[in-house]
């Protein structure tokens, strides 16, 4: 009998974990609507530094830049120094807001609807959108939402499934692999990049 109240018990905890109620739902999507309409916003009004700027601002409020970081420097964060670790958020912040910046180039009518949004464990929340073009199919994008201490945050964005966080510590890791294993000449060309 005491098994069975047990079982039960870890049964209704596992399923409360997974378990997004409507209020968290709503959050997680009106968060992700209110960014995208921001760097809409963004695009059509600004150019140049102003919308670098401007980006810069929208991932440091929306992003967990530092934890999106130590993911993708993956094992080589365990072996920088803390001013190399400094160094990197700094320079991949400031080269991740001009890669947006110069992506989007201009505000072409697109339109993004909000999808499902579902658990995923260890407190991570997954909203499903796609945006629509005004000429070309739709392009999915899932984004990974997790409050760790500070509020919702985005910690990863899946474009048509592609990972942006795993795709850098790919690109990262063959640079730092290429480079003699010295994450130090990554953070300088994080840093020249940013620079330009």
């Amino acid at each position: 009998m005491m098994r069975m109240v047990v079982s039960r018990r870890i049964l209704c905890g596992t399923a409360l974990a997974f378990l997004v109620l409507p209020a968290q739902a709503s959050d997680a999507a009106k968060f992700v609507e209110v960014l995208a309409d921001k760097v809409v916003e963004l695009v059509k009004s600004r150019t140049g530094a102003e919308r670098q700027a401007g980006f810069q601002e929208i991932m440091q409020a929306s992003f967990d830049l530092p934890y999106m970081g130590r993911s993708a420097l993956g094992t080589h964060w365990g072996r920088a120094s803390e001013e190399q670790r400094s160094r990197f958020l700094k320079a991949a912040e400031s080269a991740e807001s001009k890669a947006y910046s110069e992506r989007f180039g201009s505000y072409a009518g697109q339109t993004m609807a909000i999808g499902k949004v579902s658990p995923r464990g260890g407190g991570v929340i997954m909203v499903e959108s796609s945006i629509n073009q005004s000429s070309g199919p739709p392009i999915r994008v899932e984004w990974e939402l997790q409050d760790r201490g500070a509020g919702l945050r985005v910690t990863d964005v899946r474009v048509e499934g592609v990972s942006m966080v795993m795709t850098r510590r790919s690109d990262f890791n063959a640079y730092i692999q290429r480079n003699g294993g010295d994450v130090e000449v990554l953070i300088k060309e994080l840093e020249s990049r940013a620079a330009r």
